[in-house]
């Protein structure tokens, strides 16, 4: 854990937790276009951190979160049991969703992973992507529209 209270957690170790857990949660924090065109974790639910037009950050992350876990319904602040359900985030390389998930862990949220790797890695020497580390790169499952 970091001092933000965000778990560090690698793309293998996230796909096991998911499917030990059913009410964990992956969402994909990247843009639509990168969620939609480079592809993303199979059954990631996207809800961007920034995104176009204006690439702001989503004032409505959170919020937009506890719809998710509460499935369109209103949450109330007197049930504390949805913020300790595994939240796992992801982008493209682990940074935007490491700051995703220090605004759930100011939101109240207890268990919020940040996916290290993220969905494609780091850049490698050719400036490539998925070929040091990422979802894809540990053939991991992953679809594509």
């Amino acid at each position: 854990m970091s001092d933000s209270g965000v778990i560090s957690i690698t793309p293998k170790d996230a796909w096991q937790l998911l499917q030990d857990n059913p009410k964990a949660v992956l969402i994909d924090t990247r843009s639509e276009m990168e969620y939609l065109f480079i592809g993303h974790s199979k059954g990631a639910i996207h809800i961007p951190w920034i995104d176009e037009p204006d690439w702001k950050i989503n004032p409505r992350f959170a919020a937009d979160v506890r719809k998710v876990m509460l499935g369109g319904v209103v949450y109330d602040p007197e049930d504390s049991q949805i913020d300790a359900v595994p939240v796992l985030l992801i982008c493209r390389s682990g940074r935007r969703s490491l700051e995703a998930g220090k605004v759930l862990i100011q939101d109240g949220f207890t268990k919020v992973y940040n996916v290290i790797e993220g969905f494609e890695g780091s850049l490698d020497a050719e400036h490539h992507r998925s070929t040091l580390g990422g979802w894809r790169f540990h053939g991991l499952p992953w679809e594509q529209c």
